[in-house]
Parts: C-alpha cells; sequence; structure tokens
C-alpha cells in the first residue's frame, strides 16, 4: 500500500524534493514527520529511507488516518 500511495504522491520517488513543502515519497509535511518521530531517522523525509519513510508513516496513519493523505488515499482505495 505504501508503494501505491508514493506512486501517487510522488511518482514513486522516495527522494522526492519538488520545492511544495512537502518531502519524500509520501509527500510528508516537516511538522508532521517530526510530531510522528521522523527526526530519528533524518531531518526530512526525502533524506531518509523508504523504510523508514514508511515506519514513520505508520505512525502518522496511526495518529491522523488516510486523511493525512486525503486524495492519493482516495485513489488508492483506502478511504471511501
Amino acid at each position: 500500500m505504501w508503494d501505491d500511495l508514493a506512486e501517487c504522491e510522488s511518482g514513486g520517488d522516495w527522494r522526492a524534493n519538488t520545492g511544495n513543502g512537502y518531502f519524500g515519497g509520501l509527500q510528508i509535511w516537516p511538522p508532521t514527520w517530526e510530531e510522528a518521530g521522523g527526526l530519528r531517522f533524518a531531518g526530512r523525509p526525502d533524506r531518509a529511507s523508504r523504510r523508514q519513510q514508511t515506519a514513520v508513516a505508520e505512525e502518522i496513519l496511526r495518529m491522523q488516518g488516510w486523511e493525512a493523505w486525503p486524495a492519493c488515499a482516495r485513489d488508492i482505495g483506502m478511504i471511501g
């Protein structure tokens, strides 16, 4: 599911830094990254490995649900 979400969010580029304020394969906002414990891996998501990004994404999912990625989660069928 994380690869499908990343494909939608960033074209599957786990190192994505497009200048839109969101980073990594799952396009995580830096304050959310920090809140979910991402700083234990890297300063920003695009500087962390895929495995590290998905570990943090699991925590974001626990905290916020799929609404953290509203459009793409809908596109891949995770929310109605």
